[in-house]
Parts: structure tokens; sequence; C-alpha cells
């Protein structure tokens, strides 16, 4: 349990295929995949849930940008974190409405907070502070003391970022699927209890910062504070650093491996299927039918 394996590699691909199978349909998709996880859970303990924790991080490349594949795969990352919320003790619940609302609401007898799973391609570069919402978790808080974002380790700025800024004078925890792993872990041994209290502790933590946007003041505080716990997180954070490195290396050959079979498949087209290629990838029938949609809505109309 301390490395990827094999059984992990082959379970990402049954959940890639598994989402794209059930992306037809949003909602039923989404019940779905909860309902799953749910009994992966309950039959095999933590370990399908730190395998989750583990690889979620990166979209599939072979799901097409804004396609119904990619927006159940987000749900998927909630639905993850969800699961490991509800491991460490706490009453977890993911949200389905979206619109002005974090996606996962988790409460215990101590505190509450919201919160939302990030997911990047491997193959993205452009990203900002806007592809966080940190400041839009913050306004969906809706009364709760506190609210998470869990973004994988690689896409996460490593030197100067608004989002810490914001994150400390918000209260709102910047975290990696990694730190969520080993509290996962922290739970099983030392029990549910002191996994909430640290978890409490990591939000505290975030809250007394002074706002800057230095990853490494950020980051060196929240580690710290993993650290400093007792009981063995130091063991399980050497081992989910140990996992972190393999999970991108397997990450990388996926997305890889996609790229260049997608390469091969399109120097072997004629030229007439490489147009037909360009043009859907552009969108362009698309953005055609938009154009002669496009009507002043009778607004001018004088009755």
């Amino acid at each position: 349990m301390t490395t990827v394996t094999e059984q992990d590699v082959n379970r990402r691909r049954f959940w890639i295929e598994e989402i794209r199978r059930l992306s037809g349909d949003f909602v039923i998709g989404s019940d779905r995949v909860e309902r799953e996880i749910a009994e992966e859970i309950e039959r095999d303990g933590i370990s399908p849930l730190l395998s989750h924790l583990r690889l979620c991080g990166a979209i599939p490349e072979s799901y097409d940008h804004d396609s119904s594949e990619e927006k159940l795969y987000s749900k998927y990352t909630d639905v993850v974190i969800s699961a490991a919320y509800a491991s460490m003790g706490f009453t977890s619940l993911v949200l389905r409405e979206r619109a002005d609302s974090a996606d996962v609401e988790c409460v215990c007898d101590d505190y509450s907070f919201v919160a939302d799973a990030k997911a990047f391609r491997m193959s993205r570069t452009a990203k900002n502070q806007k592809d966080f919402k940190v400041l839009a978790m913050d306004n969906w808080k809706h009364g709760k003391p506190f609210a998470m974002i869990v973004c994988p380790v690689y896409q996460l700025p490593s030197r100067i970022s608004q989002i810490y800024q914001q994150a400390a004078s918000r209260s709102v925890c910047v975290y990696t699927y990694t730190h969520l792993a080993v509290l996962v872990r922290y739970a099983e041994t030392a029990g549910q209890r002191r996994a909430i209290e640290l978890l409490l502790d990591i939000f505290r933590t975030v809250e007394a910062m002074n706002p800057s946007k230095s990853a490494n003041l950020y980051w060196q505080a929240l580690n710290r504070k993993m650290l400093d716990a007792a009981d063995g997180t130091a063991d399980l954070w050497r081992q989910e650093k140990i996992a972190s490195v393999e999970s991108i290396r397997i990450g990388r050959d996926e997305a890889l491996g996609f790229l260049a079979g997608e390469r091969e498949r399109i120097m072997k087209l004629s030229r007439s299927d490489a147009i037909r290629e360009v043009i859907r990838w552009r969108r362009i029938d698309n953005k055609v039918r938009v154009v002669e949609s496009v009507a002043d809505r009778g607004l001018l109309e004088i009755e």
C-alpha cells in the first residue's frame, strides 16, 4: 500500500472507460459513479480510495475538451474527495447543484467546511489563479468557517502566485490529493478523531497565515503541521511522496502514449479525412450553427 501498483493502473484504465460509458446522461452517470466507488471502498477498504486519490488529478487526454466525458470526470473527482472525507469520519455529501455552490459539503461535531476537487490535463500549460477559484470558494462557504480546494500537486504554482495570498486572506485551504491521502491513512492508523483534529489544525494554520504570494511559505507551514502530528504521520508522508512521484510517471506515460497514438493516426489520414479532422477540432460546424441562430430576439419590435 506504499506504492502505486499494477492493480491501481488497471483500476485507472477501468474508470476512464467506465466514465466514458456512463457519460451519455450526466445525472444518471453521476449517481452510478458515486455508487460504484462506494461499493469499491465497502468491499476492499481504503486501498481503492488511495488508488483514486493518487491518480485522479489528471484528466485523460483521450477525452475531448468540454465533452460529456470531461464533465463527468470532474464529478468523479468530487466523489473521490467526498469519499476521502467520509473515510476520515465526516458526514460528506456531493452536492447536485452547480451554480454558486461548492461541490462537496462536510460536517462533523466540531466544525464544517465545503470542498472542491480540481483536475487538469497533463498537457495543459497556461494555468492562472482563476483555474483554482479561491475567491469563489470563499463566497461559496455559505456560513461555514472553512473551504478546501484539492489539486494535483504537480499543477500547483511552485514559486509565487496570488492563490496563496488569497487562500490565507480568505481562509480557503489549497490542498493536494497527496496530503488528503496521508489524512485518509492517518485516520486508518490513528483513528478518525485524530484525523478530524489534524484537519482542523490545517484549516487554522491557513487562517493564521500572513497573506503572501510565496508558495514556499504556504507549503512549509502546511507540511510542517502535517509532520508535527503524532502517531506516525512522518512515515505516511514519506510513503505518499513516493506514491506521488510514481503517479506522475504513470500519468505522464498515459498521456504520452495517447498523444503518440493520435499523432500516428493523423499522419495516416488521407487529405480529405485530415480536412474533416481539422474542421471537427475547430468546431466550425457548431460555430456556424450558432452564428446562423443569431437574431435580434424581437427586442426592437413595437406593439
